[in-house]
């Protein structure tokens, strides 16, 4: 099953709890180290593959519209963004029901004041492999669960919910992302809240998946917490990032490979993609694709050899943020290709057009590749450059490697 394409954001909240700031500001708008936290949520959610946002937008929804505007320009990512306006406050489960028409079969719907900063590829591995069931939600431990009410977890499935207790004592709690079926909507009606009355049924029934995670959570719905963001956001979240070459580091060097036919995984090099997931950083490509150059094969034939190579690394609880690939030569046999490129290996510019999309930080970034053209590229962009040449991938994502990364929990 492939994972969701679609996410759904509630951004209708009142924001009461937050007092002044919110009286004019929704608070998924509010600024959070620069930009809107919607922004950076949004921004997320490209990283692992959602292409369509719905906005589940009520108190002050013109200003929700007018962001929907403005963000476009500032994604690395190409998003299409819908806005469904609730006629009053529906509440969540209201929310998802008034939007009903918007929706996929399957979609993935989150808060938009709060966010997990977690490997959503393994979560969505998670949720495709748990038949029968409604919903996967994402859950995570917390020392302190009198904040929050409690969820019980059994075999995978989420068997109850538990109301907010005043002990202090470590619990399991929802972290607010799910992956949901479209027939949930027969569960809910146009006011109705999705925690407090439709989870509750579903649990009862066993149609419910949980999986906990563990990584950085903020949720800005208390001043103090909304006074952290403003830092911690920007310290989580401007990531750094490890650079693939493709053939020889990811896959056999076979000369020109240009389709899935001849395209053979190296030995722990989904395992290697997922490692960089789990550790916080961005997982780019970086590929000299001269075969096209040379007419061996197009660049619609290398663009459907990367959708399908993003698709099993998903299967594998792994994901690529994004790709850069040079098709120039200067021995192209056409005059479209025919050129000595910027962006062509050991040349830096398609890891610092990737720095720059991504706003990376190349303090603690470093790339992987087969060649001494590659480590040239790296060491022209001001990153660290680490050769492979045989043996499995996964072992040169190390903890030496990943230690520079913060501790995300």
């Amino acid at each position: 099953m492939m994972p969701p394409r679609q996410c759904a954001i509630l951004v209708g909240g009142l924001g009461s709890r937050l007092g002044a700031l919110t009286r004019e500001v929704p608070k998924p708008l509010l600024d959070c180290g620069g930009r809107p936290f919607l922004s950076w949520i949004i921004r997320e959610l490209s990283r692992f593959g959602i292409e369509e946002i719905v906005l589940l937008a009520g108190y002050r929804s013109q200003q929700i519209t007018d962001f929907t505007e403005q963000v476009i320009a500032t994604l690395p990512k190409k998003v299409r963004i819908s806005i469904s306006i609730e006629p009053h406050q529906a509440g969540t489960g209201g929310a998802i029901f008034h939007a009903r028409d918007q929706l996929h079969d399957r979609f993935m719907l989150v808060n938009g004041d709060s966010w997990f900063d977690v490997n959503l590829a393994r979560f969505f591995t998670a949720a495709a492999r748990t038949p029968n069931t409604l919903g996967h939600l994402l859950l995570r431990h917390v020392a302190d669960s009198s904040r929050y009410g409690t969820v019980e977890l059994n075999n995978g499935r989420v068997s109850e919910f538990k109301e907010r207790s005043s002990v202090q004592t470590s619990a399991m709690v929802n972290a607010g992302i799910y992956v949901l079926s479209k027939d949930i909507l027969s569960f809910m009606s146009a006011q109705c809240s999705i925690e407090r009355d439709v989870f509750p049924q579903l649990a009862e029934r066993g149609l419910l998946s949980g999986q906990a995670m563990h990584g950085y959570f903020i949720d800005i719905g208390i001043p103090e917490d909304y006074a952290r963001a403003a830092t911690e956001i920007p310290r989580h979240l401007i990531r750094p990032a490890v650079f693939f070459d493709r053939d020889g580091v990811l896959n056999e060097d076979k000369g020109w490979v240009g389709d899935r036919e001849r395209f053979v995984w190296l030995e722990g090099s989904k395992h290697a993609v997922g490692l960089v997931n789990d550790a916080g950083y961005h997982a780019f490509v970086v590929t000299n694709q001269a075969g096209v150059a040379k007419g061996f094969y197009a660049e619609a034939d290398v663009e459907a050899l990367h959708t399908w190579m993003r698709g099993e690394l998903l299967e594998a609880g792994a994901m690529i943020d994004d790709i850069k690939y040079c098709p120039h030569h200067v021995d192209a046999v056409t005059e479209q290709y025919r050129r000595d490129c910027s962006m062509r290996k050991p040349k830096p510019g398609m890891v610092n057009a990737l720095c720059e999309r991504w706003s990376v930080d190349r303090s603690g970034s470093f790339l992987i590749g087969d060649k001494e053209s590659d480590l040239a590229a790296a060491a022209a962009a001001g990153i660290s450059g680490r050769l492979y040449q045989s043996g499995d991938l996964s072992s040169l994502i190390s903890a030496e490697l990943l230690e520079k990364r913060p501790a995300i929990d």
